[in-house]
């Protein structure tokens, strides 16, 4: 199990809903804190503004699902599959995955900031312009990876693999070039200068 950040222990849940069929539906505005979401089918259902608060999703169902400008919050993700997933302008702060499945999942804005990624295989996603500072990422396994101006600041990525991933615009400073897998990966001349610099190089123009 990913441990939560700090090692601060999972939001105790209230309240179960279990095996229900939430297939193509509008969660839009919905309000849950506290909730246990187990094997749930959310498949291609969307949301707009919705509020999941300190819950657990167990063996969750998001696949090819649409949110936008939803809080998923302090949530705990298990075993829960993701594929062909969208999520615009939401907010995970504090959210911890564990054995979830991420093939095809599109991120595009949004503060991911303190997420528990750890060993995630994360090598078809997408992550564009999201915030996500001190997240963990340690041994995530993203070859391939698409991280476009994501604020990476202080995020763990020891032992990640992000060999042929596109990095550019990315916040590299907390990335230790030493211990991270980057071969193929793309970055721009401003990445080039904070890496070499990281390795101890002095970069000059004449």
């Amino acid at each position: 199990m990913a441990e939560r950040k700090y090692g601060e222990p999972a939001p105790e849940t209230h309240t179960t809903i279990r095996s229900a069929d939430w297939d193509s539906e509008d969660l839009s505005g919905q309000n849950h804190e506290r909730v246990a979401f187990v094997n749930v089918d959310m498949t291609e259902a969307s949301s707009r503004g919705a509020v999941f608060h300190e819950c657990t999703f167990s063996g969750v169902r998001f696949n090819a699902s649409v949110h936008s400008d939803t809080a998923f919050t302090n949530c705990v993700f298990k075993r829960c599959t993701f594929f062909d997933a969208a999520f615009t302008g939401c907010k995970f702060v504090g959210s911890v995955f564990d054995g979830c499945s991420f093939d095809l999942l599109k991120v595009e804005g949004g503060d991911w900031s303190f997420v528990g990624l750890p060993g995630a295989d994360l090598h078809s996603a997408s992550f564009r312009d999201v915030r996500m500072r001190e997240a963990d990422l340690t041994g995530a396994r993203g070859a391939g990876v698409t991280l476009r101006g994501v604020d990476l600041s202080g995020a763990s990525l020891d032992r990640a693999d992000l060999s042929r991933g596109d990095l550019r615009g990315s916040d590299l400073s907390s990335l230790d070039p030493r211990a991270v897998k980057l071969k193929d990966a793309v970055i721009d001349i401003p990445q080039a200068v904070v890496i070499a610099t990281l390795l101890g190089l002095q970069v000059r123009s004449d």
